[in-house]
């Protein structure tokens, strides 16, 4: 079998999201890039279920399979295939549908500076997409959309999109803007965040860029 080894990692990395608590059910996705389009976790399927035969591979050409020819990719693959052919710079896709993350998602709110770990996504916000229909082309234009120069972002009334050099900086990314949000939400309900100011956040950001934040260096919030 093609890719065994990044089809376990696929499993695993759902499973983690929601043993996390960054995730319920089988709201949320993972994808990984080969070489001919992603492997894709299946739709419908209980991630406790998935096997690797399971993992579908979805080909830049429109076609898909799976080795055991039984499943789909996830009806969010349009957004996993539109971002892939949009940023050459990212070989994994991690979508969650967190509390924190659905909370601020669900009051059309991007994350302003108001945290210097907000950096960590690629800017001084994290953004909020537009709302559209999931599983649509819509979705995924807002959502590149919103993803430029960043490596996540919110989808309004929906949940988050990150992404990573694999897939397990993809996690711990969809793991820090779960955190984010969560602190982020608790400000709003004591009366509102202190806001860094653009000084601040250049300096915070040129940090980053130096290597605090690489894929080497990238810390997530569950191991701090």
């Amino acid at each position: 079998m093609q890719f065994l080894e990044l089809r376990q990692d696929l499993i695993q990395t759902v499973l983690q999201m929601n043993r996390m608590g960054i995730n319920q059910g089988t709201s949320g996705n993972a994808a990984a890039r080969v070489p001919e389009g992603f492997l894709i976790t299946p739709s419908g399927m209980a991630y406790e279920d998935i096997t690797p035969e399971d993992i579908v591979l979805k080909r830049f050409n429109g076609t898909y399979e799976s080795p055991n020819g039984l499943r789909k990719p996830s009806s969010e693959w349009r957004f996993h295939e539109d971002i892939f052919n949009d940023r050459p710079d990212t070989n994994a896709i991690v979508h969650t549908h967190g509390k924190a993350v659905m909370t601020i998602a669900c009051m059309q709110r991007e994350i302003p500076p108001f945290h210097y770990m907000i950096g960590l996504a690629g800017g001084d916000t994290i953004r909020c997409a537009p709302y559209q229909t999931f599983a649509t082309k819509e979705l995924s234009i807002v959502a590149v959309e919103a993803l430029k120069d960043r490596k996540a972002c919110l989808l309004a009334n929906h949940g988050q999109i990150a992404l990573g050099s694999d897939l397990k900086q993809a996690l711990s990314m969809a793991m820090e803007v779960e955190t984010l949000c969560d602190v982020y939400w608790r400000t709003l309900v004591a009366g509102g965040p202190t806001i860094l100011d653009k000084n601040q956040m250049d300096e915070a950001l040129e940090k980053f860029n130096k290597g605090y934040g690489s894929a080497k260096a990238f810390v997530s919030s569950e191991s701090k």
